[in-house]
């Protein structure tokens, strides 16, 4: 999918609809998550937009393997929230390493 750009966004971001046919990058346990951004791209550029599959994803914090997950600040994935998103295909130990997840 393609959607033009309201906020910058980065390749791996998870992005979420922020108004109609247009992403920026998705806020903490967001229920408007779209998939994940293919690559970088600024203000009114356009994107395309992966969804479904194994994405790879930045964690904000710990994820446990097998776990649920969900958005996180700045795009990225946590796991803790209301709104799951997927699952965690690899654990990771810290923020800004890289989770696989099954969405």
């Amino acid at each position: 999918m393609t959607f033009a750009v309201k906020s910058a966004v980065e390749g791996g971001q998870l992005v979420e609809i922020v108004e109609a046919n247009a992403v920026g990058p998705a806020g903490a346990d967001s229920a408007k998550v779209v998939g994940v951004a293919g690559f970088d791209a600024g203000v009114g550029q356009m994107v395309t937009v992966y969804a479904g599959g194994v994405q790879r994803v930045k964690a904000a914090g710990a994820v446990t393997a097998g776990a649920k997950v969900y958005a996180a600040a700045e795009g990225q994935v946590q796991a803790s929230g209301t709104n799951a998103l997927g699952l965690a295909l690899n654990a990771v130990a810290k923020t800004g390493e890289i989770v696989e997840v099954l969405i």
